[in-house]
């Protein structure tokens, strides 16, 4: 389905659907929400240590990725449900892939936490 919008209606109309998606991944996804309280936490936190700005920068943007992931996870999900819900090897499959994903992202922002924040508190 091809839209014939360019410029900058395109952008605002692109704008808003980004926020509905934010806003459906905040009202139905828990793990995006527990996700969510976390990442403010943490980028807080990111914001008030005196660290240089690369470090600052890795931190917070560890903690996002993890936000991105889950958003994508959270779609796979949707579209399998919304496929049947009827089990299927493939959708099983799918949907922990996507569950997979969001663990390594998770692991990922641990060790650089920690591996950031050890430097610079020793």
């Amino acid at each position: 389905m091809a839209s014939s919008t360019t410029g900058l209606t395109r952008i605002i109309k692109a704008a808003g659907y980004s926020w509905k998606g934010l806003k459906a991944a905040w009202i139905n996804e828990a793990a995006f929400r527990q996700e969510g309280v976390a990442a403010v936490i943490a980028i807080a936190i990111a914001c008030w240590l005196d660290v240089d700005p690369i470090t600052r920068i890795l931190l917070i943007g560890s903690v996002v990725l993890v936000m991105i992931i889950e958003i994508l996870n959270s779609a796979i999900e949707a579209l399998v449900d919304r496929v049947g819900t009827d089990y299927h090897e493939l959708s099983g499959r799918a949907k922990d892939m996507g569950s997979a994903a969001v663990l390594i992202a998770i692991i990922l922002a641990v060790i650089t936490w920690v591996t950031l924040l050890w430097q610079h508190l020793r």
